[in-house]
């Protein structure tokens, strides 16, 4: 049962992702909630965003999960924690290409740390954040938890793929340790309050993003590649609102912590089931923005799969999980926050 004793730990709680569910959690359950983020891509600022819009507080730490020490002993100054999500990872798949053991440093390093802490100190209850990433360029579409994983594209997705066979091994080595990976699609989107959403601190390597910069004119939209063997020769994602995403995150700790998990370790797509290019993305902005993009055509680019989209059949049954927010809802979302974030500059 849920009291307000538990405290749950997020790992990048001033992130994208992290940032929203902290909202879904402060909104839906009555667990303690405490963020650690060391600003790496995201601002102080969400957690005023977040604080705004929920109405509740939460404990926050400043820090680099690498550093062993500084970690263990924030984490030791908590009390009665039982789970963690973990979000905090470095994301960017041309920059992981670019910097390959920036990546493997920071990834693998900060979740050994976390799981270190948590099976030293009884914590039962582990949510890794994964990615679709993990499947490469896959031979059946729609993927599901089932489909092969293929050669990892990049060094990020590699990291991804690194971290859920720790997370295995972890598990089978400790009777009472229990996890969720789940396997984001896209991300994209933002809270239906305008009042948070997707914000980073340097260039955007995500589409959403560039796209809502480029119609203020802060950015220009460059598509990598119009020459793949798909139905429009763009490139085709699942993209999936932010808030679904963090929706899933609250039922899959519940279903943890509740027991009703079959297996000691469980893996989840979160994804629309939609296959959605690129080109038709764009599409989906012009229409609910009323701008038309002006973008320029560049070749593919390395460390891109071609095409990727979700079976979500075993989240929706499982965890009880349903897509609210169509894609028009997701672009629309996007614009309000670029609008309300200008407005504040």
């Amino acid at each position: 049962m849920e009291n307000n004793h538990q405290t749950i730990i997020v790992t990048g709680g001033a992130g994208y992702i992290g940032s929203h569910t902290i909202i879904e959690l402060l909104n839906k359950t009555d667990y303690n909630i405490v963020s650690i983020d060391n600003f790496s891509n995201s601002t102080h600022k969400a957690y005023d965003r977040i604080r705004s819009i929920t109405g509740k507080n939460f404990q926050t730490f400043d820090l680099d999960l690498c550093d062993t020490n500084q970690l263990f002993e924030a984490l030791s100054s908590v009390k009665n924690i039982i789970g963690f999500i973990h979000f905090a990872a470095y994301k960017s798949v041309p920059e992981s290409v670019d910097k390959p053991l920036v990546y493997y440093h920071n990834n693998l390093n900060s979740l050994n740390n976390l799981l270190k802490f948590a099976t030293e100190n009884n914590i039962k209850h582990f949510i890794f954040s994964s990615s679709c990433s993990v499947y490469g360029n896959a031979d059946e579409l729609p993927v599901t938890e089932n489909t092969p994983l293929k050669k990892a594209e990049s060094p990020y997705a590699h990291t991804k793929q690194i971290g859920e066979d720790i997370i295995n091994y972890v598990v089978n080595a400790n009777p009472d340790f229990n996890a969720v990976l789940l396997r984001y699609f896209n991300p994209v989107g933002a809270h239906m309050s305008g009042k948070i959403g997707e914000f980073p601190l340097n260039r955007p390597n995500n589409l959403v993003p560039i796209i809502t910069q480029t119609a203020v004119g802060k950015n220009t939209l460059t598509v990598f590649g119009n020459d793949y063997d798909t139905r429009d020769g763009y490139c085709i994602r699942d993209y999936i609102h932010v808030c679904d995403i963090a929706d899933a995150h609250v039922k899959a700790l519940n279903y943890l912590i509740n027991k009703k998990n079959k297996n000691k370790i469980s893996l989840f797509n979160l994804g629309t089931g939609n296959g959605v290019t690129v080109r038709e993305a764009i599409k989906s902005f012009e229409k609910v923005a009323g701008k038309k993009l002006n973008y320029t055509l560049g070749g593919r680019r390395p460390g891109d799969v071609v095409a990727i989209y979700a079976d979500n059949t075993l989240a929706k049954k499982e965890l009880n999980w349903q897509i609210e927010y169509s894609l028009d809802d997701m672009m629309l979302s996007a614009w309000h926050w670029q609008k309300n974030l200008d407005a504040e500059i």
